[in-house]
This record gives structure tokens, C-alpha cells and sequence, in this order.
């Protein structure tokens, strides 16, 4: 006879996506000796997430991640952000078995005792759970942990907001490749030590396009002693929900391969499935209303320490170039052409950020209600910061997967930062830049901090102009390297470059950023650290060309 709770599983409720036939009551000796018939609930897509979902357990070893953990430590790790008074947390899970229960429990110690405040379910695409506890107390330090079953736990705390700090810090990271599957002991020592009040991963926290549970699941193992104890905010980008690059034109379906066309190649509920584990402990989205088939948002903005960070999406709305402009390379995003006019793929009706995010950025930015900085996180730059890409014998004259295109939409985004008065941090580039952008002229623009790959043997980028570029540009001397000073970009924008560190330079060019906002006097300080340097000892040295403090709207 079936329990009421498996009775429930076979019942075609409202809101559920696929479901199976009933499990059998009986449990196997062996785990391993489920059958798909006793999985609770199917995956609505086919060859994706295979690690992961349907009969998991029968997929044999995986070069990724090994799925089959003890079960005392099924619950892989949590995040957390605190915004508005509303804690939002992901507790995210390994795989389950069909008779496993799916309730997990988030507790938080009082004295010295441990109290439970609420219980989520698991989402078996995904294996993750969300929280959301509102009327919280950001004026203490609160230990939590999250529970499974009787005995596995992942503990951590609750950070209170540094609000009484005049220095808040931020890590930021980008480019977790899968080339490289070792743990990340060096950020995880470094960042520790240093200590930041909020971590940003800009994107591509995955790589295994098809997998990103397993991949996700990795992720979180190598970085999880960071986040386990401070706030941290992840977005997607296009290798998370399985694509080399991401038009995603409002949530269309994407025919090309590689989606030049626009919209998302892959099934919308492995999409969902995807921003669902990495988003959700975001805060709410500004405006939640799904784009095409029922794909999310998340753009919205955090308040850590009187310092307002805007989150963004880059691709989500984003047109693509195939069809649309004339293709001018082999690949419909590629520009290889010297004589091309950059005027000629900035036609009317393109977008970037979209309306919508237009009018988000607006809006965040003249919010200055117990504000003292103000910052915007996103996947990528607003221009084209490299030269060569993949390898030093290919070099682009512009690639429109970067935020330089179309240049109409990148200066309505840039020209919304410079309003707000904020400073621009991302990734995805594979290559570390300051850039200070010019819009109408040189400079009048917002600063970007674009920060390097954590591991960089995937796609490796160079800033690297041509002589003649170069004979007419003069460079910034204090910045200590060449090639700095106005240029212009594939598509005509204006920059500024500063720094860069190319991937000839220490750890290959991989590391991450650590920005220090300071609030008394209104600055902010880029730094950038290789991956094999060690912060803990005297001496330890940055990048070539940072740190660098600059002061936002000047």
C-alpha cells in the first residue's frame, strides 16, 4: 500500500511539471536498485542534466563531480543575501533517491540553542530548496544551518549589514573553467584572509553546457568556505545554461546552434532550472514579469554597508546579430574585416539591456535613500577591451558578443551609470581591464573593472593594438604598462584603457578582484590578484597596473 506522501507524488497537480507513474512502496536493498518507475518526478527535457535527474543513480562515474556521496552529506551548501529586511536563502542539494525525503530545515542558534524557522521543499530539477524569512534582524551576526534527513548539515552565518564600516569590500570572480578540476584552494585561502564583506560571481560558474548540476554542484564544493559565512551574489551567463554566447532577445527559441540568431537554444525549464539555483537567494527582482515561455528575471539591486549594487542581466534582452546586420566575418558575431563601418550594425530597433532594465537603472539611480556609494554588477563590459581572441593569430576587429554592441544600447546603459554616479564591475572576458568609458567624449563616461577568469586555459583574450593604433595613441605613464591611453573599439565607442593583464602575466592571467569602496571619502580602489599569489605573506604583488583608486562621476 503507498504512504499519502508517495500517493501525492502520482497525482497531476496544478504547477507541476512532468510526473511518473507511483513508487513502489517497498525499498530496495540496495539504492541502486530503484528503477525509473520509482522516480517521483521526470525531467522535462531530453540529454540534459542526465547526472542528475530521472534514475541518476545509473549514469556511472562522472569526470565532474561524483553524485553518489554518503548520505550524511547530501546537502551540499547554501547562499544567502539580506536585502530589505528579508532573508533569501538556496540550500542546494545532491541528487536524492526516490524514497529520500525532500524537506530541508533552516535553523539559526539563539544563545545555545538552535531553533528552526522554516522548512522548503526540494525541487527535484536542480536538487535545490529556497527560504525566505521575512522581518529579519540585519543588526547581529546569526549562526544558521541548513539540515537533511537526520544527519546531513552545512552550517554558516548570517552576516549582520557592516552599515557602521567607512571601507566595504567586494571579491569579485568570473570564468570557473572546466579545463581545470581542482578545487580552488588559493581564492578560498586569499579571500578568507582579506576577508570581504560581499562576493560576486559575474558568470560562468559552469562550463559543462549540458550539465549543470554536476557542474553547479562542483562550483559550489571549491568556494563554498567563502560563502558559507557572507553574503554572495551569482548570476548566469551563457556557459551556465549551456551556450557559447547569449542573445537572449526576451526569451525567444534560439534555431542556430549558436544562438547568433537570439533567444536560448535549450529547453525553457533547464533555463529555469539554471537561474533557479544560481538567483533565487537574490533579492527580489525589481520587476518580476516572466519574458517568453516562462523564463524568470532577476535584475535587481543590494543595499551591503550603505553601498547600492545594481544586478543586472546582460544577455536576457539582448538582440542577436545573425539576420539582422550584415555579417562581416565567418561567424555571424565575428567582425574580421578592416574596412568595415561600425555605423552600419547599429541600426534602429537593437537592443542591449532592454527597455525594461533601462528603466530599473533610472530608477535605482536616483535612489539615494541610505546610500553612500553605488555600484553595477553584470556578466560583461560595455565595449570591445580585447584585441586577439582564443589565440594570438586571431584578431577580431570587433565581437558583438561583447556589451560594445550595439552602441546605441551601450550608451543608454552607460549613460544610466553615469547618472547614478556608479562604478561598473564585471567579467566573462577572460582578460582583467580598467576602462574608464567615454560616451560623447573621451572619459565622460562611467569606470569599469572588468575582472580576470578564475582559471584562464579556455578562451584566452588579449588587449593588443595594432602599431599604428598604438604610434597614435599616447599611454598613461604611471599606469606602468603600454599600451594605455584613448582608443577607440571595433565598434567606435571611446575608452580609456589603464590597466590590463594579459594572459603572458602572472597565473596566466587568472585571479579575481577585490574592491574597496571607501565611503568618507567617496572612492573606490581596484585590485587585482593573480591566482597564485598568496595575500597572506609580506610582499604578495597584484597585477601590473593595480591597484587603482578612482573617484566615480569624475
Amino acid at each position: 500500500m503507498l504512504n499519502l506522501k508517495k500517493l501525492l507524488k502520482c497525482i497531476a497537480l496544478p504547477g507541476m511539471l512532468v510526473l511518473t507513474g507511483c513508487a513502489s512502496s517497498s525499498t530496495p536493498e540496495s539504492p541502486d536498485d530503484y528503477t525509473l518507475d520509482d522516480v517521483p518526478v521526470q525531467a522535462p527535457f531530453e540529454d540534459l542534466d542526465t547526472l542528475a535527474t530521472n534514475d541518476w543513480w545509473n549514469r556511472g562515474a562522472s569526470n565532474i563531480i561524483d553524485m553518489k556521496v554518503p548520505r550524511d552529506e547530501v546537502l551540499a551548501f547554501g547562499m544567502y543575501t539580506v536585502a530589505n529586511n528579508t532573508l533569501k536563502m538556496t540550500a542546494q542539494l545532491f541528487p536524492l533517491y526516490p524514497n529520500e525525503t525532500r524537506e530541508v530545515r533552516l535553523e539559526v542558534q539563539e544563545g545555545n540553542q538552535w531553533t528552526e524557522l522554516q522548512t522548503a521543499e526540494v525541487n527535484d530539477l536542480g536538487w535545490s530548496a529556497q527560504f525566505r524569512i521575512d522581518d529579519w534582524d540585519g543588526t547581529k551576526d546569526v549562526p544558521y544551518r541548513l539540515r537533511h534527513g537526520e544527519e546531513a548539515v552545512f552550517t554558516g552565518l548570517i552576516r549582520k549589514d557592516p552599515i557602521d564600516k567607512e571601507e566595504i569590500t567586494l571579491a569579485a570572480f568570473s570564468c570557473n573553467s572546466n579545463k581545470d578540476r581542482g578545487m580552488r584552494e588559493n581564492y578560498v585561502r586569499n579571500v578568507n584572509h582579506q576577508d570581504p564583506d560581499l562576493l560576486f560571481f559575474a558568470g560562468d560558474q559552469s562550463y559543462d553546457h549540458k550539465e549543470h548540476t554536476a557542474a553547479w554542484l562542483k562550483f559550489g564544493m571549491q568556494f563554498r568556505d567563502l560563502f558559507r559565512e557572507r553574503p554572495c551574489i551569482t548570476i548566469p551567463d551563457d556557459h551556465d545554461i549551456g551556450q557559447g554566447n547569449l542573445w537572449g532577445e526576451n526569451g525567444k527559441k534560439a534555431e542556430l546552434p549558436g544562438g547568433a540568431d537570439g533567444g536560448y537554444f535549450f529547453h525553457p525549464e533547464y533555463v529555469k532550472m539554471v537561474e533557479r539555483c544560481q538567483t533565487s537567494h537574490l533579492p527580489d527582482p525589481y520587476d518580476p514579469t516572466p519574458i517568453e515561455r516562462g523564463i524568470g528575471v532577476y535584475y535587481t539591486n543590494l543595499l551591503v554597508g550603505g553601498v547600492d549594487f545594481a544586478i543586472l542581466e546582460d544577455r536576457k534582452f539582448k538582440s542577436g546579430p545573425a539576420g539582422k546586420v550584415p555579417q562581416q566575418g565567418p561567424r555571424p558575431d565575428h567582425v574580421r574585416n578592416p574596412d568595415y563601418d561600425p555605423a552600419t550594425v547599429d541600426l534602429e530597433g537593437l537592443k542591449l539591456l532592454g527597455d525594461r532594465q533601462l528603466r530599473f537603472l533610472d530608477a535605482w539611480g536616483q535612489n539615494q535613500e541610505g546610500v553612500a556609494m553605488k555600484a553595477v554588477l553584470s556578466q560583461t563590459g560595455f565595449c570591445g577591451g580585447a584585441h586577439l581572441h582564443g589565440s594570438q593569430d586571431n584578431r577580431l576587429h570587433a565581437d558583438m558578443d561583447s556589451n560594445g554592441w550595439p552602441q546605441t544600447g551601450r550608451n543608454k546603459a552607460l549613460e544610466a551609470i553615469r547618472r547614478a554616479g556608479a562604478v561598473h564591475i564585471g567579467g566573462d572576458q577572460h582578460l582583467a581591464t580598467i576602462i574608464h568609458h567615454g560616451i560623447e567624449e573621451y572619459e565622460d563616461g562611467p569606470w569599469a573593472f572588468i575582472v580576470p577568469a578564475i582559471i584562464n586555459n579556455y578562451y584566452s583574450r588579449w588587449w593588443w593594438p595594432t602599431e599604428e593604433e598604438i604610434a597614435a595613441v599616447e599611454p598613461i605613464s604611471e599606469s606602468g604598462l603600454p599600451w594605455t591611453g584613448d582608443y577607440l573599439d571595433g565598434f567606435n565607442n571611446k575608452i580609456t584603457m589603464y590597466a590590463y593583464a594579459n594572459p603572458d602575466s602572472d597565473s596566466n592571467g587568472a585571479g579575481y578582484g577585490l574592491i574597496r569602496f571607501h565611503k568618507d571619502r567617496e572612492e573606490v580602489t581596484f585590485e587585482c590578484w593573480p591566482r597564485e599569489a598568496d595575500v597572506t605573506e609580506e610582499g604578495a604583488q597584484q597585477f601590473t597596473g593595480w591597484p587603482m583608486t578612482v573617484k566615480p562621476g569624475e
